[in-house]
């Protein structure tokens, strides 16, 4: 078959064959528990929905923009300048379909063949798919626990050449939880400004931190780091709306402008009811976060507790997100040879750790019931003891 080369380079990811096996044992009636979402599972909140079905009713149905609705952009701007300290205008905002989509726009922009990306390990699974789409190379920066699986000074120094380009930064992280403090991501700009690479600032889980985490933005710090900087957001986790795909990004006027247009050749303009609704959730009451989060840390702080007594598995405490990445090396297993037995043997569904560059670890999500959590995890600890 005559397929792209850029598209041979793609590898398909390794949890699918698991996620699938998962899905038909469940049709065929197995009671299987998923400890792999990605996604709040919460319902959307009353007013949000009922936003999208006044939108309707009132016919908003059409094309909008390429780039959204001016009154969303709006929105997002004073947003930004609320809760990141940072100025942008309507102009420098394009909203997409999903914070995935607002990633791969700005990868595409700024990246081509000869260009590298350096991306943080461990790492969300679709940063160097979509660096490979762009025909660059991904170039893994190595973190390590002790540090809290952060770039350190000198793993980034060691990692930039000549042909760096951008610098991915996912705080607070997929799939470890980490959240960059201020310092930190000030050592990571300094670098960038001095070397004058570009930035990707990954914020999706901005609100969902715990304890003493604070989020920052790194474009925030400085004139200069914000003319770098490609700030990534959206309503998916935050207010749980992972299926109306809505993400946002504000750059530079040029890079937005570039952005917009690429969008407006490929999606055109997100759903415009979706649209309506994230208005809605970024204009409306914002107690439901608090509610959701305060929930999450209980079952974080469960899952961390009950994980860290079985042999076996030695959990890392996230302090964002909603995932709990787990060592297991001391099982003398793999991470999608341990996923496919906790599947087959256990009927528990986690994520490997092969995917994120880390295949002494698995990933597991807390944005579940506790009902859920408790069977799986008490399933997990039959199977590691019998």
């Amino acid at each position: 078959m005559p397929l792209t080369n850029r598209i041979r380079k793609v590898g398909a990811s390794s949890t699918l064959e698991i996620t699938a096996k998962a899905k038909k044992m469940q049709k065929e009636g197995v009671d299987v528990i998923s400890l792999s979402a990605g996604e709040p599972d919460f319902d959307t909140p009353e007013n949000i929905k009922e936003a999208a079905k006044s939108a309707i009713d009132a016919g908003f149905t059409k094309y909008t923009p390429a780039g959204g609705i001016v009154e969303l952009k709006e929105a997002i701007c004073r947003k930004f300048k609320k809760d990141n300290n940072l100025d942008y205008t309507p102009s420098q905002v394009v909203v997409s379909c999903g914070a995935k989509h607002s990633l791969y726009n700005s990868i595409q922009v700024l990246c081509q063949k000869g260009d590298e990306v350096i991306i943080p390990s461990p790492y969300w699974v679709s940063y160097p798919e979509m660096v490979r789409l762009a025909e660059a190379t991904p170039v893994f920066a190595n973190t390590s626990r002790e540090n809290g699986f952060k770039l350190t000074e000198r793993g980034l120094t060691k990692a930039i050449t000549g042909r760096t380009k951008l610098i991915i930064v996912n705080s607070p992280s997929n799939p470890t939880g980490t959240v960059y403090n201020e310092k930190e991501l000030f050592m990571i700009s300094e670098i960038a400004l001095d070397k004058g690479i570009y930035v990707l600032s990954d914020e999706i889980y901005e609100k969902i931190s715990y304890d003493d985490a604070r989020h920052a933005s790194i474009a925030s710090f400085n004139k200069k780091i914000y003319a770098l900087t490609i700030t990534v957001n959206g309503v998916s986790k935050t207010y749980s709306m992972t299926g109306w795909r809505i993400g946002y990004l504000a750059a530079p006027q040029e890079i937005a402008t570039a952005i917009d247009n690429l969008q407006s050749h490929s999606t055109s303009n997100p759903g415009s009811i979706s649209q309506k609704a994230a208005l809605e959730a970024m204009r409306g009451d914002q107690g439901f976060i608090s509610t959701m989060v305060t929930e999450f840390k209980k079952r974080r702080d469960y899952m961390v507790a009950t994980l860290s007594g079985i042999k076996g598995f030695s959990p890392f405490n996230p302090l964002g997100a909603f995932y709990v990445f787990c060592e297991i090396t001391k099982t003398g297993l793999g991470s999608v040879e341990l996923s496919k037995r906790l599947l087959a043997e256990a009927n528990v569904a986690v994520v490997p750790g092969d995917g994120f560059g880390w295949d002494d670890y698995i990933r597991l999500s807390f944005a579940t019931s506790m009902e859920v959590i408790e069977k799986g995890l008490a399933r997990i600890q039959q199977w590691a003891t019998r």
